[in-house]
């Protein structure tokens, strides 16, 4: 199986299965002498971990993380910092329990990558579906954790659940600091109790819905990202759309744009008493022909319904044989409840690509109004 890795300076390579021993990741590119611990890791993987809630998966796994390499205690910095050289880490399984899917091992169950896996491969990792479990997410949070070490404190990405099936937020009552309050990552306070009782008639049901997840990245200079092949918008749209579950992915207004006019949609501008440019609107979600704005970089991630599901469905087995299916085991109701910090990862790590990139070809350097060249 090829394409694990992506990422053009930072390299980003996930490897291991959700009934494996461990797994983990390698981030190649990351600059040296930047601070890293485990703990700057773990605080962002306690955010993505299972069991946190009764509205997601009770499968207890600690996530706790080790850095195995590209990481060296220096003396002359007083604590451990990355070295330039590939940083491996790795998150050990604990709590597998793999004989809940001996009963479908020859079966494909509908809506997953099953049948897929097997088309192409002739082989597959029936136990919670290897390489295609959401399980692999973990590793994605490791290296966004890397990937915002590299970025700094200068930019602020951070993501929110904003519809549960078919309920979504009141935006006029958005607050940032409500997603840390309650286990849905919801900006809405007032939405909370709607979401609870709707998913725990899910839960109950056995069924599952989809959600929508928004990310916004805050501070992120004018000049990142490349015109026509690395766009930062395709970039971030690619990286977005490579997550379990996700089947759509739209930047700025989006879908939305359709049903504007050319006036309603042209990001007016105006020069700010800092000199600086300020923009009257943001319907590019801060990325104009490929490259950043210097607005908000925004995005939103439909996800699709948990396909492990209680209701029997149509399929077939390996042998060709028609069945109805029942999936058994431990799943989320609503898998999108946990991709928040998913997609952070996913952003973060776009980002600080984006951000080396710039520096490759660039220097750093921007372009300041009332001067010509860079600044």
């Amino acid at each position: 199986m090829s394409f694990n890795s992506f990422g053009h300076l930072l390299r980003v390579t996930t490897w291991g299965e959700s009934h494996g021993p461990a797994l983990g990741c390698v981030v190649d590119g990351c600059p040296p002498g930047i601070r890293l611990t485990p703990e700057d890791i773990q605080v962002w993987l306690d955010k993505r971990r299972p069991g946190t809630s009764k509205f997601v998966t009770q499968r207890a796994e600690p996530d706790q993380v080790r850095i195995l390499s590209g990481v060296f205690e220096d003396a002359r910095t007083g604590g451990p910092v990355t070295t330039g050289t590939p940083i491996s880490l790795m998150i050990e399984n604990v709590d597998q329990r793999s004989k809940d899917y001996s009963d479908i091992a020859q079966s494909f169950r509908p809506g997953h990558a099953d049948y897929a896996y097997f088309a192409k491969y002739g082989v597959r990792d029936y136990r919670g579906g290897g390489r295609s479990s959401a399980r692999e997410t973990a590793s994605r949070v490791a290296a966004g954790a890397v990937a915002r070490k590299i970025l700094g404190s200068g930019v602020t990405v951070r993501a929110a659940l904003v519809q549960v099936g078919n309920i979504a937020i009141d935006r006029s009552r958005w607050d940032w600091a409500e997603t840390g309050n309650n286990p849905f990552w919801c900006p809405d306070a007032g939405t909370v109790a709607r979401w609870e009782e709707y998913l725990d008639g899910v839960r109950k049901a056995g069924s599952s819905v989809g959600a929508v997840v928004e990310v916004e990245a805050v501070g992120v200079p004018a000049g990142w990202g490349a015109p026509i092949y690395a766009k930062l918008d395709s970039e971030l749209a690619s990286a977005l759309m490579s997550i379990n579950a996700a089947k759509g992915v739209e930047v700025g207004a989006g879908f939305g744009a359709a049903a504007l006019s050319g006036e309603e949609n042209a990001d007016e501008m105006r020069l700010g008493a800092d000199g600086q440019v300020e923009f009257l609107s943001n319907n590019a979600g801060g990325v104009l022909g490929g490259i950043s704005t210097g607005q908000a970089v925004t995005a939103r991630v439909a996800f699709k319904p948990t396909s492990s599901i209680l209701t029997p469905r149509q399929s077939i087995d390996e042998t060709g044989a028609e069945i109805d299916l029942r999936t058994t085991g431990r799943h989320d109701p609503c898998v999108a409840l946990r991709a928040a910090p998913v997609v952070e990862a996913m952003t973060a790590c776009v980002l600080a690509d984006a951000m080396l990139m710039h520096r490759a070809q660039t220097g750093g350097g921007a372009f300041s109004p009332g001067r010509k060249g860079r600044s």
